[in-house]
C-alpha cells in the first residue's frame, strides 16, 4: 500500500474532525468526521480558504495563519464557531506542523498541516441530559416519599370526615364534612399527578405523525386565541414502539404550554408552533447510545422562557404562570423517561424550542414501569 493512500486511511479512520491545510490555510482535504461536524463534503472543501467553512470565527482564522508562520503550535479550547450552514458548535482546536522548514520551502512545498477539530457539543450535551435525568430521577425519589406521607393521614382524614357526617344531626353542618372530603380529595389527585402515568405503558408500532396530529387537532379545537400551526414531517420515519395514549399526553402538555405562551402577546401576533420530525442516528440519550432515534421538535414564537426557570421547568410544582400547576412537563418527561427518551428545551424570545428524543429501537428496562 502506497504511503499517501494508507495515510488517507489512516485520517479517514479517526473520529476526530481533520482538516489539512496548506500554509495559505486552504482545505486540503475533510475526513469523514470532519465532513460530518462542518456539515460539507471533501469535494466542496477543497480548494477553498478555511474561513470559508465557517460564518464566524475570523480571530481565530488569523491567530492560526500567525502560528503556521512562526512554525509554533496552536490550540484553542472550548471556542464557539458558526458553520456556513448557521450552525452554532463548540470545539477545541489544535493545529500540528507536518512538515517543519523554513517558510520558503514550505511554500514552494506546499506543506501541509492537520487542524484537529474536537466537537464539545455532545460532551456538554451528554454531562446536561446526564444532569436532568439524575435531578429527575431525585425529584421522583422525593415526590413518592412524600406522596407515601400525604396519602395515608388523608385517607384517615377523609374517612373521619365521613364518620363524622353520618353523626351529625344537623344537616347543614354536614357541609362542612363535606368540604373537608373535597380537600382530601384534591390533595390526593394532585399527588397523583405529580407522581406522572400510574398504569403500565400499552406500546405498540404507532405513527409517531398520528400523534401530532391528534394533539394538533385537540388543540385547534379549544383555540380560541388563533395559533398557525406548521407541520416540517420528515414522511420517511418508521413506526416507533411506544404508548400512543401517553405520548399523546407528553406532547400535548409541551403544546398547550406553548400556545398559553403565544396567548400572552395578543391576537394581533402572528402565532405560530412549528411541528419537526426528523431522525438522528447514533445518538446518546444519558449513558446509552442509540443507533435511530427519532427528534421531535415543538417549536412556537412566543415571548420565551426566563432564563432563570429554563433549568428547571421539568421540575414539579415549577411554572413560570401565576395560574400553572408546574406538573404538564414534569409529567411529559417522565412519559418520555418511560420510553427511554429525553426531552430537552432552549429558549430565547421568538423561539422556544422542546425536543423529544424517542429510541425507534428502545432497550428493554425491566424498571421502566416503576414509579
Amino acid at each position: 500500500m502506497k504511503p499517501e493512500r494508507f495515510s488517507a486511511q489512516l485520517l479517514e479512520s479517526l473520529n476526530s474532525a481533520i482538516i489539512v491545510l496548506d500554509d495559505e490555510l486552504t482545505v486540503l482535504f475533510l475526513n469523514h468526521a470532519a465532513e460530518s461536524l462542518l456539515e460539507c463534503s471533501n469535494n466542496r472543501a477543497e480548494g477553498f480558504p478555511l474561513s470559508a467553512l465557517f460564518l464566524t470565527g475570523l480571530q481565530t482564522f488569523e491567530d492560526l495563519a500567525d502560528a503556521i508562520v512562526c512554525e509554533s503550535p496552536f490550540t484553542q479550547r472550548s471556542i464557539k464557531m458558526v458553520l456556513a450552514s448557521g450552525k452554532e458548535i463548540t470545539i477545541d482546536l489544535a493545529a500540528t506542523l507536518l512538515e517543519p522548514g523554513s517558510a520558503s520551502k514550505r511554500k514552494s512545498d506546499s506543506a501541509r498541516y492537520v487542524l484537529e477539530m474536537q466537537p464539545l457539543d455532545r460532551i456538554l450535551r451528554i454531562s446536561r441530559e446526564e444532569t436532568l435525568l439524575a435531578a429527575q430521577t431525585t425529584s421522583r425519589s422525593l415526590i413518592r416519599g412524600l406522596a407515601h406521607e400525604i396519602k395515608n393521614p388523608l385517607g384517615g382524614l377523609r374517612g373521619a370526615a365521613q364518620l363524622l357526617a353520618k353523626e351529625l344531626s344537623d344537616p347543614a353542618l354536614t357541609d362542612y364534612t363535606q368540604v373537608i372530603i373535597e380537600e382530601a380529595d384534591r390533595l390526593r389527585n394532585l399527588v397523583d399527578k405529580m407522581l406522572g402515568p400510574n398504569k403500565l405503558s400499552q406500546r405498540s408500532a404507532i405513527n409517531v405523525h398520528e400523534v401530532l396530529e391528534r394533539v394538533a387537532k385537540l388543540l385547534l379545537a379549544e383555540n380560541h386565541h388563533r395559533v398557525n400551526i406548521i407541520r416540517d414531517y420528515d414522511p420517511s420515519i418508521p413506526d416507533i414502539y411506544a404508548d400512543f395514549e401517553q405520548l399523546i399526553q407528553a406532547v400535548l402538555n409541551i403544546m398547550r404550554n406553548a400556545k398559553q405562551a403565544l396567548t400572552t402577546l395578543g391576537p394581533e401576533h402572528d402565532s405560530k408552533i412549528t411541528l419537526r420530525t426528523r431522525v438522528i442516528r447514533q445518538f446518546t440519550i444519558g449513558r446509552l447510545r442509540h443507533r435511530l432515534v427519532v427528534r421531535v421538535d415543538i417549536i412556537d414564537n412566543g415571548p420565551g422562557i426566563d432564563k432563570e426557570l429554563l433549568h428547571s421547568v421539568f421540575y414539579p410544582m415549577v411554572s413560570g404562570r401565576p395560574d400553572g400547576t408546574g406538573l404538564g412537563l414534569s409529567i411529559s418527561q417522565s412519559i418520555l423517561q418511560q420510553h427511554q427518551g429525553l426531552i430537552e428545551s432552549v429558549s430565547e424570545p421568538g423561539n422556544t424550542c422542546f425536543s423529544l428524543y424517542i429510541p425507534l429501537e428502545p432497550v428493554k428496562d425491566e424498571h421502566e414501569h416503576t414509579h
